[in-house]
């Protein structure tokens, strides 16, 4: 019975220390931090080196509290709450090539292919130069309740026809010549 026990308590440790690796080794996985507050990201980043602040939102209508993890350097996060009280997130949103990522692994500089495999349905998207431009609709696809929002940018010249407020029309080949990339994504909570 002893021996029974030693080695029950014996893989219990083996467990918890198996989970507690992969808990670090998921620390840029953006959903990991739902659930967080503010007291949490201090906790769980300290090496962070936040910034707190108010501004406004959702094309200047809404101000809210927000939190910016990692300023100026790539792994920065903007989080927004939604309260003053910082306890609930509001959204969370990247745009540099550091090493933040989806749970699918989507991160900035995705290629517009991935991402239809990701999604397993063909995407869409909505035109540039405008403050949602390049936005992807996953179309019920895969990733439709995934609570991501991510927008492309091409990465060369195109021609004016793509900028528009309005999901684009786009052939094959005009796809490959854009070159589209992930530039920044956002996930709601």
């Amino acid at each position: 019975m002893k021996k029974l026990s030693l080695l029950i308590f014996v893989l219990s440790l083996a467990a918890c220390g198996s989970s507690k690796h992969k808990a670090s080794k998921d620390k840029f996985v953006v959903e990991n931090l739902r659930g967080y507050s503010a007291e949490d990201l201090i906790n769980n980043y300290p090496d962070a080196n936040f910034y707190e602040d108010s501004g406004m939102f959702e094309e200047g209508t809404v101000e809210r509290a927000y939190t910016i993890m990692y300023p100026e350097t790539t792994d920065e996060l903007h989080i927004s709450w939604k309260s003053e009280k910082r306890e609930e997130i509001f959204d969370i949103r990247f745009s540099g090539k550091g090493r933040w990522k989806s749970a699918q692994g989507i991160k900035i500089g995705t290629s517009y292919d991935a991402l239809n495999e990701l999604n397993d349905q063909k995407i869409s998207f909505y035109g540039f130069g405008w403050d949602y431009g390049g936005a992807v609709l996953w179309n019920n696809g895969k990733l439709e309740d995934s609570n991501l929002r991510v927008f492309l940018a091409p990465n060369n010249e195109i021609a004016n026809k793509f900028y528009k407020d309005g999901i684009i029309e786009v052939n094959e080949e005009e796809v490959k010549k854009m070159d589209l990339k992930v530039s920044s994504i956002m996930l709601m909570n």
